[in-house]
C-alpha cells in the first residue's frame, strides 16, 4: 500500500496544479477546524493529523473542487494508474491512515522496549553500587521528620478537645483523681491523669505554621523537581531553633513528588562514597542537615568538590542543607595570607540557592494562634506570648522548675515573688510590675515559718533568685526597657512570657491573698489595671477587694470603674446610689452610664423616662440607643410607639432597625411588609436579615425560595448561614427541617453543627439524637458540648457517667459551671466536704455565675445568704467580715455629655 505522506504529496501537487490552488488553505483550515498553515503542512507531507476526520474534511473540500472541474475521472498524476477520484477516495485514505498507525505503534514499540532494556541496565548497575553504601536513598515519603533531624515538640499541655475517646453511657473514663487536689497543690492538674500524657513518650510534631520563607523555598523546589531540570543546591539558613529542619522536611512534602528518592549521609565519609559511586542518580533529594559537619569535616573540601561536579550532571536532583549562619559565615569568608581552608566549600555554597529564616515569629503571630487553635503542643508555645517560640520552649521547663522547686534558704522568698506576678499578670494584664507592689503583695505567699525566718535583706535575695539567667537565654523576673530612652526602667520588673502563660494553667485555681489585692491598690496606679483587677475580685466575690479596687480606678479617672460600682450597688438593690453613680460615670464622659440609667427605669416599668434618657443617648452618639429604645417599647406592648421610635432610628441612618421592625410586622402577621423589611435590611449589608427571610419563606410555605437560597448559602461556603436559619426553624417547632441544615453544614465541616442539633434535640426531648450529636460535637473539638453531654448524661440517670464528664471539662477549661455541677453530686451523694471544695474551686476560678457558688457554699456552710451576697467571701474562702463601701469622688463632668444629663431634672416614674 502506498505510504500515506506520498499521497498526501500526491494531493497537494494536484491543488497547486491542476486545480491552480484552490480551495485556498484558508477555506481549508475553516472546513478543518485548524489553523491556517496546518493544511499546507498536511498536503506537503510534513506532518499527519492525530485525527482523521479534519483530514477528510480537507480532502472534501478538494475532490468538490475537482468535481466541479470534471477531473475526478481523469488520471491522477504520472505517479500512479489511480483517477483523481481514486486519489481522494475516503475509503482508501482510512485504510492508509490506519495503516501509518499501525507502523507507528510498532515502531514506538521496539523503541519503548530499547529504552527499557537501556533503563534496566542502568537501574541494575545503580542498585548495585548502592547496595554497596552505608547509607542508601529510599522513597522520599518513607522518611520520617524524626529521621531526617527534626526535634520533637514538647506534648501540649492545653488539652485538645476531641482527641480523647469519649465513653458510651452507662460507662467512664480512666479514673481521675480528686480535682480539688489541684486547689491545694499550686502545679497540679485538675486531675491525675494529664490530657496528654499520652503522647509524653512519644515523638510530637506539631502543626505547621507557614511563614514567607517557606514561599520561597516551595518557589525554588517547585520547578526543580520537573524532569529535565537542573541540579539545585538550597541553603535554608537560621539561628539555633529557628525552624531550619522542619522548613525543609514541609517543603519536602508538599513540593518534592512521591516518585522521588531521598539519601541522607551519616556522615562525610558516606558522602564522599556516594558521590564516587555516581549512586545519585536525577529524582532523587541529597539531604545534608547541619551541612558544616561535612562541610568542616577533614573531608569536607573533597566533599565539597565532588558536589561541584555533580551539580554540573544530569537533574533533577535537589541538595537540600542547613546552615547556622555563623558557619555560613566561616564557610564563605575569603581566602587570608594564612591560607584558604574551604575553597572548595565556599565555590559550592557560591551556586546556592539561600533561604534564610527569621528567628522570631513576630510577623507571623496570628497564623501560629490560628494554627494553635487544633494543636495542643502549638498552643503551648504560642499561649507564652512571645515572638521566639522555639526559644520560650528551649528554657521553659527549666523556668518552671526554678520555680517550684524553691531550693536554697532563699528559694521560697523568690518563688512568691513570682507567684505574685503570676496573679498580677493573669488577673490584671499587669505589664510593668512595681517592685514595691512584689514586696508587699509576697508576704501572703508565704507560710508563717518562712515569714518568721525572713532576713531584714530578704527582699533583695529574693529579687536576685527570682532574676536568675537560666539556660543563658532568659530569667523568671526580667528588666522592663524604658519606654523612651535607653536601658531599663528602675523600680519595675516583667514575668518571663513562658511563666505568664504557666501561671495562667497553674494558678487557675486560686485566688489571691489579702497582701496581694492590698498591694494593688496601695501600688499599682494604671487606671485599666486596676479596673481588671477590680473585675478579677469581683467575679471571686471577694466583693470588699473589688470596690477599694474599683473606687482607686475611679480615682484615677477610669469611668468604667463608676458603671460596676454602680452594678454591684444595683445588685445590692441600692437603686438611689447606683443612678448616682451611673450619673458620675456620664459626667466624667462616659455614655455607657446613660444606658445603664435608662436599664434602671426600664427595669421599674418606667417605659417613658427610659426613652428620655435612650433619647440623650442617642444624642450624645450612642449608636444602638434608640434601637433599644425601639426593642423595650417592643417589649412593653406598644407597638406604635416601637415603631415610631425605629423610624426616627431609620432616618438616623440605624439600618439594623429593619430587622427589628420586619419581626414586627412579623408578628402581626403582616409576612409581606415583613419580607421587604428583610429585603431592605439585607440589602443594608444586614446578613442575618437574609437569614430570617430564608425562615419566613419557610414558615409561609414558600418552598422554592427558601430552597433557593438555601442552595445558594451551600454554593458559596456560607455554613453560618445555614446554622442560623436551622437556629431560627428549630425554634419555631420545625425539628426535622433544622436538621436537615444541621447536618448539611456538619457534612461541609462546620463542627458547630453537631452541638446545635444536639442542643435543638435536648430542648424537644429526642435524648437519643441529642446523645450522639454531643458526642460528635466533643469528638470534633467543642468543649461546650462536653458540659452538655455531662448533662443529658445526669438526665438519664448515668451519674457515673456524667461526673467523669464534668471532671473531663474541669480538666480541660478549669469550667466553673462543670465544677457547680460535680460539686452538686458530690453534695447530693452527701458528701459536703468535697462538695464545699468544689464550690469555692468555683468560686476562686472566677466567672459571672459566682453568685451561685457562694449561695451553695452559705447553704452548706449553714449562713445566712444575704449576708454571703452583699459582703463575699474573705480571701481564704472563709465568709468576709461585714465592710462599708468608699466614698466616691465627684469627677468633673465631661463637656460633650453634661448637657444631655445636668440641663434636665432627673426622670421620675410616678
Amino acid at each position: 500500500m502506498e505510504d500515506v505522506f506520498a499521497r498526501l504529496r500526491r494531493v497537494g501537487a494536484l491543488k497547486r496544479g491542476r486545480l491552480d490552488g484552490d480551495p485556498s488553505d484558508r477555506r481549508l483550515a475553516r472546513a478543518a477546524g485548524v489553523s491556517h498553515g496546518t493544511p499546507g503542512a498536511w498536503l506537503d507531507g510534513r506532518q499527519l493529523p492525530q485525527r482523521i476526520d479534519p483530514l477528510l474534511a480537507v480532502l472534501d473540500e478538494i475532490r468538490t473542487e475537482a468535481a466541479r472541474r470534471g477531473l475526478l475521472a481523469t488520471r491522477a498524476d504520472a505517479l500512479g494508474a489511480d483517477t483523481v477520484g481514486e486519489l481522494l477516495d475516503e475509503r482508501r485514505w482510512r485504510a492508509a491512515f490506519e495503516a501509518e498507525r499501525g507502523h507507528r505503534n510498532e515502531r514506538s514499540r521496539l523503541e519503548a522496549e530499547r529504552q527499557r532494556a537501556r533503563a534496566a541496565l542502568e537501574r541494575d548497575g545503580l542498585r548495585a553500587r548502592q547496595a554497596a553504601l552505608a547509607d542508601r536513598p529510599r522513597p522520599v515519603r518513607q522518611w520520617p521528620a524524626g529521621r531526617l533531624g527534626v526535634h520533637p515538640a514538647i506534648p501540649g499541655r492545653t488539652p485538645v478537645p476531641g482527641r480523647a475517646p469519649i465513653p458510651g453511657p452507662g460507662h467512664s473514663s480512666a479514673p481521675a483523681a480528686d480535682p480539688t487536689h489541684a486547689h491545694a497543690h499550686a502545679h497540679a492538674h485538675a486531675h491525675g491523669n494529664s490530657p496528654t500524657a499520652a503522647e509524653d513518650s512519644g515523638f510530637v510534631l506539631p502543626r505547621y505554621v507557614p511563614r514567607p520563607h517557606d514561599v520561597r523555598l516551595r518557589r525554588l523546589l517547585a520547578p526543580a523537581v520537573t524532569d529535565g531540570a537542573p541540579p539545585i543546591l538550597v541553603v535554608v539558613q537560621g539561628p539555633s531553633c529557628a525552624g531550619k529542619t522542619r522548613t525543609a522536611y514541609e517543603a519536602l512534602q508538599v513540593a518534592v513528588p512521591a516518585g522521588f528518592d531521598l539519601l541522607f549521609p551519616a556522615d562525610t565519609d558516606s558522602l564522599l562514597a556516594t558521590l564516587a559511586a555516581d549512586a545519585l542518580p536525577p529524582r532523587t533529594v541529597l539531604w545534608l542537615n547541619e551541612a558544616q559537619h561535612h562541610l568542616t569535616d577533614p573531608q569536607g573540601e573533597a566533599a565539597a568538590a565532588a558536589l561541584l561536579r555533580r551539580l554540573d550532571g544530569e537533574g533533577p536532583l535537589v541538595v537540600i542543607a542547613t546552615l547556622w549562619p555563623e558557619h555560613a559565615e566561616a564557610l564563605t569568608r575569603p581566602a587570608s595570607h594564612s591560607g584558604d581552608a574551604h575553597r572548595h566549600a565556599r565555590a559550592l555554597l557560591s551556586q546556592a540557592h539561600w533561604v534564610d529564616l527569621s528567628r522570631t515569629f513576630a510577623s507571623d503571630l496570628d497564623a501560629a494562634r490560628a494554627a494553635a487553635a487544633e494543636d495542643a503542643s502549638l498552643a503551648e508555645a504560642v499561649a507564652a506570648g512571645a515572638a521566639e517560640l522555639t526559644q520560650v520552649l528551649a528554657a521553659g521547663p527549666d523556668l518552671v522548675r526554678h520555680y517550684e522547686r524553691a531550693a536554697g534558704p532563699h528559694g521560697p522568698y523568690g518563688s512568691a515573688l513570682i507567684s505574685a506576678a503570676m496573679d498580677a499578670h493573669r488577673l490584671g494584664g499587669v505589664g510593668a510590675l512595681p517592685l514595691a507592689f512584689l514586696e508587699a503583695a509576697a508576704v501572703g505567699y508565704l507560710t508563717d515559718a518562712e515569714r518568721a525566718a525572713a532576713r531584714p535583706d530578704w527582699f533583695g535575695h529574693a529579687l536576685a533568685r527570682a532574676r536568675t539567667l537560666i539556660k543563658h537565654t532568659t530569667s523568671p523576673l526580667q528588666d522592663v526597657p524604658h519606654p523612651t530612652g535607653m536601658g531599663r526602667l528602675p523600680g519595675t520588673a516583667r514575668l518571663a512570657d513562658y511563666l505568664q502563660h504557666h501561671g495562667r494553667h497553674a494558678r487557675r485555681f486560686h485566688c489571691p491573698p489579702d497582701s496581694f489585692w492590698r498591694a494593688a491598690r496601695e501600688h499599682l496606679t494604671h487606671p485599666e489595671e486596676l479596673l481588671r483587677l477590680g473585675d478579677a475580685a469581683r467575679w471571686r466575690a471577694r466583693y470588699a477587694h473589688a470596690v477599694r479596687l474599683y473606687s482607686a480606678a475611679a480615682d484615677a479617672g477610669e469611668s468604667y470603674a463608676l458603671i460596676r460600682l454602680g452594678q454591684m450597688r444595683e445588685d445590692n438593690l441600692d437603686m438611689e446610689e447606683a443612678q448616682r453613680l451611673y450619673r458620675l460615670a456620664v459626667d466624667a464622659g462616659n455614655t455607657d452610664g446613660l444606658l445603664c440609667l435608662a436599664a434602671l427605669w426600664e427595669d421599674a416599668w418606667c417605659w417613658e423616662e427610659a426613652e428620655e434618657l435612650y433619647l440623650r443617648a442617642s444624642a450624645a452618639g450612642v449608636e444602638d440607643a434608640l434601637a433599644y429604645a425601639g426593642l423595650m417599647w417592643d417589649g412593653a406592648g406598644e407597638p406604635a410607639k416601637a415603631w415610631a421610635t425605629y423610624e426616627r432610628a431609620l432616618r438616623s441612618g440605624h439600618t439594623d432597625v429593619l430587622i427589628f421592625m420586619a419581626q414586627s410586622r412579623r408578628r402581626e402577621g403582616a409576612p409581606e411588609q415583613a419580607a421587604e423589611l428583610y429585603r431592605r435590611a439585607a440589602d443594608a449589608g444586614h446578613t442575618d436579615a437574609l437569614h430570617q427571610l430564608v425562615c419566613l419563606w419557610e414558615e409561609t410555605g414558600q418552598q422554592e425560595e427558601a430552597d433557593r437560597q438555601l442552595r445558594r448559602f451551600a454554593e458559596d461556603g456560607d455554613t453560618s448561614a445555614l446554622l442560623n436559619v436551622a437556629h431560627m426553624l428549630g425554634e419555631s417547632g420545625q425539628p426535622e427541617r433544622a436538621e436537615r441544615l444541621y447536618l448539611r453544614a456538619a457534612s461541609a465541616g462546620d463542627d458547630r453543627g453537631w452541638y446545635l442539633r444536639a442542643f435543638m434535640w435536648e430542648k424537644a426531648g429526642g435524648r437519643a439524637k441529642a446523645e450522639s450529636s454531643f458526642r460528635a460535637a466533643v469528638e470534633s473539638g467543642d468543649l461546650a458540648a462536653l458540659l452538655q453531654l455531662a448533662r443529658s448524661r445526669e438526665a438519664g440517670g448515668d451519674i457515673t457517667g456524667a461526673e467523669a464528664l464534668y471532671r473531663q471539662a474541669v480538666d480541660a477549661e478549669a469550667d466553673s459551671e462543670a465544677m457547680l455541677c460535680l460539686a452538686r453530686l458530690q453534695e447530693a451523694a452527701g458528701d459536703r466536704e468535697r462538695a464545699e471544695r468544689l464550690y469555692l474551686m468555683a468560686a476562686d476560678t472566677g466567672d459571672v455565675r459566682v453568685a451561685s457558688a457562694v449561695l451553695a457554699l452559705a447553704r452548706l456552710r449553714g449562713a445566712e445568704e444575704e449576708a454571703y451576697l452583699r459582703f463575699g467571701l474573705a480571701a481564704d474562702g472563709s465568709a468576709s467580715d461585714p465592710w462599708e463601701w468608699p466614698l466616691t469622688p465627684e469627677p468633673v463632668p465631661a463637656a460633650s455629655v453634661r448637657a444631655a444629663v445636668t440641663d434636665h431634672p432627673a426622670p421620675r416614674c410616678d
